[in-house]
């Protein structure tokens, strides 16, 4: 888990002070079992999914623009990608954020694993976490990173 995720599930400014497992967020509408197991199933679809607003040809917001430029920038080969567009489905849009417990759209999960929002990618991208990650787990050939 990168110091970032770590910190906001820790914070009690980020984070309200009654025992969230017993009580849930404050701001939680109680995900739905169904959505629950929908999501499960596709953050793990693919190898990368991305919940976005828009789509990787035609973002609707330049945090989920500058997401894909990052992955683009790190040679993830996009027909790998499983995409959602969030802005086709406000159930959906509103769900992803309280399934991953993350206020902010677009967001990355790589191998069912979340990573983060546009914030964190880039702080990965910068720190080369990201490209650590991607070889790591078989998503870019080394080669392919390197060449940056």
């Amino acid at each position: 888990m990168n110091f970032f995720r770590a910190a906001s599930r820790t914070s009690n400014l980020l984070r309200p002070a009654v025992n969230a497992r017993a009580h849930g967020p404050m701001w939680a509408r109680w995900l739905s079992d169904a959505l629950r197991q929908q999501l499960d199933k596709d953050v793990k679809s693919k190898d990368v999914v991305l919940f976005m607003k828009g789509t990787p040809d035609q973002p609707m917001c330049g945090f989920s623009r500058a997401a894909v430029q990052i992955m683009q920038v790190q040679g993830v080969d996009f027909s790998k990608v499983q995409t959602f567009n969030v802005l086709e489905d406000p159930d959906l849009r509103q769900g992803v954020k309280e399934y991953s417990e993350w206020p902010t759209i677009p967001q990355v999960y790589i191998k069912g694993e979340f990573v983060g929002g546009c914030d964190i990618l880039l702080n990965m991208h910068q720190s080369g976490d990201l490209e650590d990650l991607l070889i790591k787990e078989g998503i870019v050939p080394e080669e392919v990173a390197g060449e940056q």
